[in-house]
């Protein structure tokens, strides 16, 4: 009789590198520590320069490597790593995660339950903090998205719970589901958005196909915040702010894009509002880059935003003809998975 353990059906654990110095290492060994037996790991590196490719295959030798020969981003880095999996389940996890040993197969046990989830996110924890990172994502009418719980304590979010769609800091995929996603020209991650926003665009996509996202607050994964980007950059408000538009343009209808244009306006004036009281992290970062400097960040995310409208459309007239999202079901993601624009614009 084969082994009950080796019939746990099979997870691709995809760990996604550029320039992860130490901490690639910290995230490898505890999926190497995972009780799950039936996963494999794979590093998808995108040409980092820092030495930590040839560390990896030096160090761990059981993982395999793939090393992309330019730096592909997020989307794109991911998107290779999706292809080589050949598992029932796919694991992502950021190079700067550390997973509990029990992580994998409690969120596993989430999909195995849920036919029709696609997706399953753990309790994301800030590592230098204690506090949570994320245990999923919520949305706004104008495309933005903040991880649910965040900054908040991890006992108040204990409870198992349906979310809008998974953080693709570290969650659990259902392949099926991500052969679904796919639009007709093999796109699963918009590889346009080079970084951020990636899983809010897939999570509209999902909830238009009628797909599940979970969250597992027995699975427990650390992160160490941008440890790839940095902390808060510029670099990162451009492209949230540009990738937010471009959520909008390719997942939702006109009405909603109007609606969204003047939700953001109203979210501007608490932002504004914050900065004039030292409240959200909209007013952190103007104290410590200068107001000038943000605002030209942000006009010239507008100025990329409208460069790639062509190609957004393009990409909105494939996505629109594999479902329908009614009004009355985009009203009801927003009031179970939605933030209102003064939490999201005061929110530290």
């Amino acid at each position: 009789m084969a082994n009950a353990e080796s019939e746990r059906p099979g997870v691709t654990a995809l760990v996604l590198n550029w320039n992860g110095g130490d901490v690639v290492a910290d995230c490898l060994r505890s999926l190497q520590a995972q009780d799950y037996p039936a996963l494999k790991v794979l590093v998808v590196d995108n040409a980092s320069t820092d030495g930590s490719a040839e560390r990896i295959a030096r160090d761990f030798p059981g993982v395999r490597l793939h090393v992309n020969a330019a730096n592909l981003g997020f989307g794109g880095g991911n998107n290779v790593g999706i292809r080589l999996a050949e598992t029932p389940y796919v694991l992502m996890c950021n190079n700067d995660t550390r997973l509990a040993p029990d992580a994998v197969g409690r969120l596993v046990e989430a999909l195995e339950a849920d036919p029709w989830a696609g997706s399953v996110t753990p309790c994301i924890i800030l590592a230098e903090t204690g506090q949570v990172d994320g245990t999923g994502i919520v949305v706004c009418p104008d495309g933005l998205a903040l991880g649910r719980g965040r900054a908040e304590p991890p006992d108040a979010w204990s409870e198992p719970a349906e979310v809008f769609y998974a953080s693709d800091c570290c969650c659990l995929y259902r392949a099926t589901m991500l052969e679904e996603l796919r639009l007709p020209d093999g796109e699963l991650y918009d590889e346009d958005f080079f970084a951020y926003a990636d899983e809010t665009d897939m999570g509209w996509r999902a909830q238009r196909l009628g797909w599940k996202s979970l969250y597992a607050p027995e699975a427990v994964v650390y992160h160490h915040h941008a440890a790839s980007s940095g902390s808060v950059s510029l670099f990162l408000v451009r492209l949230v702010e540009r990738n937010r538009i471009w959520v909008a343009v390719k997942n939702f209808p006109t009405w909603l894009i109007l609606y969204g244009a003047a939700w953001s306006l109203w979210r501007t004036v608490w932002q504004v509002w914050g900065g004039l009281t030292g409240r959200g992290r909209a007013a952190a970062l103007g104290a410590e880059r200068g107001k000038g400097e943000v605002a030209a960040v942000f006009w010239q995310a507008y100025c990329e935003a409208a460069a790639g409208l062509t190609r957004m459309l393009r990409k909105r007239r494939a996505i629109l003809r594999t479902g329908r999202l009614g009004p009355r079901r985009i009203v009801e993601i927003f009031r179970r998975f939605g933030i209102s624009a003064r939490d999201i614009a005061l929110r530290d």
